[in-house]
C-alpha cells in the first residue's frame, strides 16, 4: 500500500473512532437525562392529611391562621434559630426554593419553630433578614407551644421533641426535629414531603422535584 492509501486508510479509522466515541458520549448523557427525569418525574400525590385551622404569629408580629394560606400552595419545615446543626442548610433550601419560584406562582413558605420561649417573632424576623426572605412569599411562624405542635405534629406530620438537658451536647442541642420539608394543596391538604439531607439526599433534584410538584398542585382547581 503507497502512502496516500496508508493515510487514506488512518483517516477512515480516525473517523470511525470519532464516531464511536460521539455515539458512546451520546448515549451516556441519554441515559444521564433519564435517570434526571425519573428522579424529577412528579409521582401520584394522595392526600395524607387535612391541615386543621391554626393560629399563630409571623415574623412581622402579624397573625396567621389557615386562611391566610387559602388558595395557595405552601411548603412547610420546621427548625429553631439557635440550631447549628441542620436547620441553616435548611433555611437557605428555603430560600434557593423561593428565589426558584416563577414571579406567577403564589406559593408560600412557611417556617415553625420548635422552640417558641426563645423565637419571639423579633427573633424570627432578625433569622429572616439574615436568610433573605421575602415577607410577602415566607412566614415564620411561633406561637402558643401547643398550637404550635398541633399544626407541626398532628397536621404536618413533622417531628419535634426537646431533649433532655442530660442529653444535650452543647447550649444549642436543644431539640431533635424532621429535616424534611412538607407540601400542602391549596385546600390545605398535606400532598407529599421531601428529605432535605442525608447520604441519599441530592439537593438539587431534591429542589426540582419540589418545584415539579408545586407546579402540578398550582395546576389543580
Amino acid at each position: 500500500m503507497n502512502h496516500t492509501g496508508k493515510a487514506v486508510s488512518w483517516t477512515v479509522w480516525v473517523g470511525i473512532a470519532l464516531v464511536a466515541a460521539t455515539l458512546a458520549l451520546a448515549l451516556v448523557l441519554w441515559k444521564l437525562q433519564s435517570i434526571r427525569a425519573m428522579r424529577t418525574a412528579v409521582p401520584e400525590l394522595p392526600v395524607i392529611a387535612q391541615v386543621a385551622d391554626f393560629k399563630l404569629t409571623n415574623h412581622l408580629d402579624q397573625p396567621m391562621t389557615l386562611d391566610n394560606l387559602k388558595g395557595r400552595v405552601w411548603v412547610a419545615d420546621i427548625i429553631f434559630t439557635r440550631c447549628a446543626g441542620p436547620c441553616p442548610v435548611m433555611t437557605h433550601h428555603l430560600r434557593e426554593l423561593q428565589d426558584a419560584l416563577p414571579a406567577s406562582s403564589k406559593a408560600h413558605l412557611v417556617t415553625l419553630t420548635t422552640d417558641a420561649d426563645n423565637d419571639t417573632s423579633s427573633v424570627l424576623k432578625k433569622y429572616a433578614e439574615k436568610f433573605g426572605a421575602n415577607a410577602g412569599r415566607w412566614d415564620f411562624l411561633t406561637g402558643d407551644k401547643r398550637a404550635i405542635a398541633n399544626l407541626a405534629i398532628d397536621s404536618l406530620k413533622l417531628t419535634a421533641i426537646a431533649k433532655k438537658p442530660e442529653e444535650r451536647t452543647d447550649d444549642a442541642d436543644l431539640f431533635v426535629h424532621s429535616t424534611i420539608f412538607v407540601i400542602v394543596d391549596k385546600k390545605g391538604q398535606l400532598r407529599g414531603s421531601f428529605q432535605t439531607q442525608g447520604e441519599m439526599v441530592e439537593w438539587p433534584e431534591t429542589k426540582q422535584q419540589i418545584l415539579a410538584t408545586i407546579a402540578k398542585l398550582e395546576s389543580e382547581p
